[in-house]
């Protein structure tokens, strides 16, 4: 029976040991060929939590994640908050540029890090930031550029001098005590790192028994029980990974099934075998399953026979092809923001359709969503457009970075999302489109500020814009718009130098050389003057693609 109370556990550690303690043979985690009960993974956890105590990591420290999904990150992740210590979980298609961002600003202690996610070899991107780490032993280093930085721990067959591996963490002291810390409900257990409209990444706390509770109500809105075996295949560094999807699953005792990176023949593979039934989806993930099978009915698609409810985000006819084509007849339609614990409005899976097609639903148990006229400030009525402010469980505030909590908050208490929503007569969210600049990539936010940082660097660029244009399965694409100083730069070599420097979804995906940039009278940069031409570019290309 799916639970009717919310768990008691105040922090994520307790909450894996109510897991293990009630149901500890039941199966929490299938990754590949490897399966994990919950019992197993509460050992795990207290495992590496006693081994990153013998390094030296302490009550109130940062263990900085950078893996992609698989076991370790969900053992590394208990484990360092079982030692005390707050997760910030890192992207994984950061290259050096990224990373030394992050690094600086979580102020880790501790980087457990994958050798190698794709093709990036993150040990090398490492060791370009931190040469120090090569000419000692562990524990025998220092690096100038992160003097907070003591311990690098390596998942993968790879190593280096002066790293750690994942078994020295694990160790063999099965009996010792777990490090001895303070439960603390409200404090920070991840840290996730968003785009906003700066040229750094904004730290984004989330607390360990909201995300308990959220979770939770998440699951009650999908109908999930101890029975549901949830496929995900997002990263678990977004909050759409961490913060709903395992929330949700382990709140409702139910079952992981994760997978290091979407395909869609080995997905659909995947939940044949293991019978899923409920899956996190994105539209992109929607679109490559139908496709991938020629648009097929369910019923005739092998191994999505068992879905049944699942989250998505997306237009109406993404939603429909959830529930039509793929037969995921329960989906729901979700809101929410990595400041807003990722979901915090989701449509009931017992609505009907058209309501899960129209709107993101109500806001979940906690949260008290408002519609604000931008040039009153005053709210408007149902149905009328406004920019949606959110209230109740909605981070403390970004780290380190007072400006930004400035504008991200209201006097009152409210978090601006910057998005333009309608709040039905029912009380259900629609999104209407975005108010900031924010581009919007495949699910993934990107700054404009920070890849015009990054691209400011080139030697050629005197001048340079970047924004969103539509495109017709990304939802939108990264288009630059740059002023050569010699006069002789071309498009390919500005995507040259982004490609392997940055993460690549930050990289334009098409480049216009311009003369000279749109201008007021006053001087000030036309940034919307160059909307038009960015949507015509990113037509052409796909034009040209087609031929």
């Amino acid at each position: 029976m799916m639970p009717t109370t919310i768990p008691a556990a105040r922090t994520l550690p307790a909450l894996l040991s109510e897991c293990a303690s009630g149901r500890p043979d039941r199966e929490a985690l299938v990754a590949g060929d490897r399966r994990f009960s919950y019992a197993d993974l509460d050992s795990g956890a207290r495992r590496i939590a006693r081994g990153l105590a013998r390094i030296g990591v302490e009550d109130g420290d940062v263990v900085a994640l950078l893996a992609p999904n698989t076991p370790e990150w969900l053992m590394a992740s208990f484990g360092a908050l079982g030692a005390g210590a707050r997760v910030d979980a890192f992207n994984t298609w950061v290259r050096a540029y990224d990373l030394e961002q992050l690094l600086s600003s979580s102020g880790a202690s501790t980087l457990i890090l994958a050798d190698r996610v794709r093709s990036i070899d993150l040990l090398a991107e490492l060791e370009s930031l931190v040469p120090e780490m090569g000419e000692a032993e562990p524990g025998q280093w220092s690096s100038a550029r992160f003097p907070k930085l003591r311990a690098v721990v390596v998942l993968g067959s790879d190593s280096r001098r002066g790293t750690l591996r994942w078994g020295d963490l694990l160790g063999d002291d099965s009996d010792s005590p777990a490090p001895a810390v303070a439960e603390r409900g409200d404090g920070p257990a991840f840290v996730l790192y968003t785009s906003g409209s700066t040229t750094a990444p904004k730290a984004v706390p989330l607390r360990h028994r909201d995300l308990i509770v959220n979770g939770f109500h998440i699951g009650e809105r999908m109908g999930l029980s101890g029975r549901d075996r949830v496929w995900l295949g997002s990263p678990l560094f977004w909050s759409y990974g961490c913060a709903n999807a395992l929330m949700a699953t382990m709140a409702h005792g139910a079952c992981l099934v994760l997978q290091e990176q979407f395909e869609p023949d080995s997905t659909a593979t995947l939940m044949d075998r293991e019978r899923v039934t409920a899956a996190y989806l994105l539209p992109a993930i929607i679109d490559a399953l139908a496709e991938a099978h020629n648009g097929e009915v369910a019923r005739h698609i092998s191994g999505l026979d068992s879905l049944r409810t699942g989250l998505t985000i997306g237009r109406p006819d993404e939603v429909r092809r959830a529930a039509v084509t793929l037969g995921v007849e329960q989906i729901c339609n979700v809101y929410g923001s990595t400041e807003t614990y990722g979901n915090c409005c989701v449509t009931d899976h017992r609505e009907p359709l058209a309501v899960r097609l129209h709107t993101q639903g109500a806001p979940l148990p906690g949260v008290e969503v408002r519609v604000i006229d931008q040039e009153t400030g005053l709210p408007v009525p149902a149905g009328t457009p406004g920019e949606l402010h959110v209230r109740g469980r909605v981070m403390s505030g970004y780290l380190n970075n007072q400006e930004s909590n400035l504008t991200a908050f209201t006097a009152d208490g409210w978090y601006r999302t910057g998005d333009r929503m309608i709040v039905t007569p029912d009380g259900a969210v629609a999104f209407v489109g975005r108010i900031t600049d924010m581009i919007k990539t495949s699910g993934i936010n990107v700054s404009p500020a920070e890849v015009e940082s990054y691209l400011s660097t080139h030697p050629d660029i005197a001048e340079v814009v970047v924004l969103g244009a539509p495109h017709p399965s990304r939802e939108q694409v990264v288009v630059a718009f740059v002023v050569s100083r010699s006069g002789e730069l071309v498009a390919d070599e500005v995507i040259a130098y982004c490609k392997g420097r940055i993460a690549g979804y930050k990289v334009p995906w098409a480049v216009a050389v311009v003369t000279e940039l749109p201008r007021t009278g006053t001087g000030k940069l036309l940034r919307r003057g160059l909307h038009d031409d960015a949507a015509s570019l990113v037509e052409s290309v796909l034009a040209e693609e087609a031929r």
